[in-house]
């Protein structure tokens, strides 16, 4: 079984700003933590993942993954091409994590709580965050770096004009996928689930968000739709009908 994702964080310069926007567009709930200049985020909607908000000199979107030993996890990444960004760091009655580049430069987490009990995602009727995507330059030899870092299950898709690996990350987590952006820039993406990807997508805009991908349907029964909040970071909005 593969190592579960288990939280995301959004961060940038203006966290505050950051906060407000998804608070507005999804009622998603949010806490302060001054001390950590930290944000929470329950999205109460009921599964999926909670994730954080941070401040940060440059806007970026991450993913934490679940591990046993962090050290030996970060060790592991950096012998198949990744670079620490972050060394195993305590948090006080939260857990410990760390933070790698993949060898495309997405910074990744990792984090563990130890004994603690961590609060779930509360019930609701919020978009919840259920799936997430990495960009690669190239997304065969990013396959190939998680499917030995963390022993996920990557299934290719392919396309007129795309390639896409289908992530089952196993556990508790959630699901995603690694593949190339249209700018074939790295970064990752969060995606919250709804089946008003329109109305969202409209009021992402209203609030200070810009377009980057229409309502679009796709194979298989999915519906996304793609923008990015007021400071840069991208977020999809998506419905996935068998």
């Amino acid at each position: 079984m593969g190592n579960p994702v288990v939280h995301f964080e959004i961060n940038g310069p203006d966290p505050e700003l950051v906060a407000k926007f998804y608070g507005e567009l999804f009622g998603w709930h949010l806490e302060s933590i001054p001390e950590l200049e930290y944000t929470t985020i329950d999205t109460h909607g009921g599964g999926g993942i909670n994730g954080g908000i941070s401040k940060a000199e440059k806007p970026y979107t991450t993913i934490y993954v679940g591990a046993d030993d962090l050290q030996a996890a970060l060790d592991k990444a950096v012998s198949l091409g990744a670079s620490t960004k972050v060394p195993v760091s305590d948090i006080p009655n939260v857990g410990t994590f760390a933070q790698f580049a993949d060898p495309d430069g997405n910074l990744i987490g990792l984090f563990n709580a130890g004994d603690r009990e961590q609060p779930g995602v509360s019930a609701g009727s919020n978009p919840p965050v259920t799936w997430f995507e990495i960009y690669g330059k190239k997304p065969q030899p990013l396959w190939q770096f998680y499917r030995e870092l963390f022993g996920w299950t990557i299934k290719e898709q392919s396309g007129d004009g795309y390639v896409y690996g289908e992530v089952d990350a196993g556990g508790q987590g959630i699901s995603g996928g690694v593949t190339a952006n249209p700018m074939k820039q790295p970064g990752v993406a969060i995606w919250a689930e709804s089946d008003d990807q329109q109305g969202y997508l409209d009021r992402a805009v209203e609030l200070g968000g810009s377009e980057i991908m229409p309502v679009t349907e796709m194979s298989g029964g999915l519906k996304i739709a793609m923008f990015t909040d007021p400071q840069g970071t991208f977020c999809g909005v998506y419905e996935y009908k068998d």
